[in-house]
């Protein structure tokens, strides 16, 4: 896909969540043009796709990752505050987000379909356990939407008594939507999505993920297969699992006393067992 193709395909804002969104801005640099860079100490053009892929799959696989910081992403992002917080952790990435100082905040915020009102997961402190039931939940959401409610009755109050915008926001809740403008090399974004894919990532930024991970599959479709096989679709072991493992293929007696509890769980879950049997 050339890049005007692309631009033309994402021009539109993609519909995250109930009010949000990512839009694609611009790109600089492709497939090819990771692969002329990474051939670049060699003095060579590029050559058939067949061999970018091969070469590209390499560079991936061996983390030899400087070529993949050549191309670059401008995205339009819509999102809440706290979606936006997780995001910012990313400080590879250049941002520019509306302000509340200068702009009046529009009143918008996210309120969480009842089935992603949950109880706090018992075994991971940042996380979500089980869902409430039908009628827990939907109290819980309603609660959600009329605490929004009244900080955003209580913002336009301040602003009517000409209170600062600066400070008027501080009683806006972190459901509120803001949006910025992110600009980010290849490299660090995929680093990102690695991170804010995973299962362990919150739902709603995860939404995020996967709404950019589309743009991304299109843009760099061979760095996107090599990334998705080894990098999100992989595992990778420690000394002790390695120590582990050479002794099950060998037949030998294997020893998971190194392991902690939490790493012997990790461990069978890296190679989708449900016990040590």
């Amino acid at each position: 896909m050339t890049r005007d193709e692309l631009l033309y395909k994402w021009q539109a804002p993609q519909p995250v969540l109930d009010c949000g969104h990512v839009r694609l801005v611009d790109v600089m640099g492709d497939d090819e043009r990771i692969e002329q860079v990474a051939r670049l100490s060699y003095g060579k053009g590029t050559r058939s796709v067949s061999d970018r892929r091969h070469l590209l799959r390499y560079l991936m696989r061996n983390r030899h990752t400087s070529p993949f910081e050549q191309a670059v992403i401008t995205l339009d992002m819509k999102m809440p505050i706290f979606v936006a917080r997780q995001l910012i952790r990313h400080r590879t990435a250049s941002y520019n987000e509306l302000s509340g100082r200068y702009s009046e905040m529009p009143e918008e915020y996210y309120i969480p379909d009842e089935r992603q009102v949950c109880f706090q997961s018992t075994d991971n402190k940042q996380g979500r356990g089980d869902t409430l039931t039908d009628m827990d939940a939907g109290e819980m959401a309603d609660l959600m939407g009329a605490s929004a409610d009244n900080a955003f009755r209580d913002y336009r109050i301040l602003l009517e008594e000409g209170v600062a915008r600066e400070t008027a926001r501080m009683v806006l809740p972190l459901s509120t939507y803001t949006q910025w403008c992110m600009t980010m090399n290849l490299h660090n974004l995929l680093h990102m999505l690695a991170l804010r894919l995973d299962p362990h990532a919150q739902w709603e930024t995860r939404q995020y993920a996967e709404a950019i991970a589309d743009i991304v599959a299109d843009w760099v479709p061979l760095v996107w297969e090599a990334f998705c096989d080894y990098r999100i679709n992989s595992v990778t072991f420690s000394r002790m699992e390695m120590d582990v493992l050479r002794a099950m293929l060998a037949g030998q007696a294997t020893d998971l006393d190194a392991l902690s509890e939490r790493e012997k769980k990790d461990f069978f879950k890296k190679l989708q067992l449900t016990d040590e049997s």
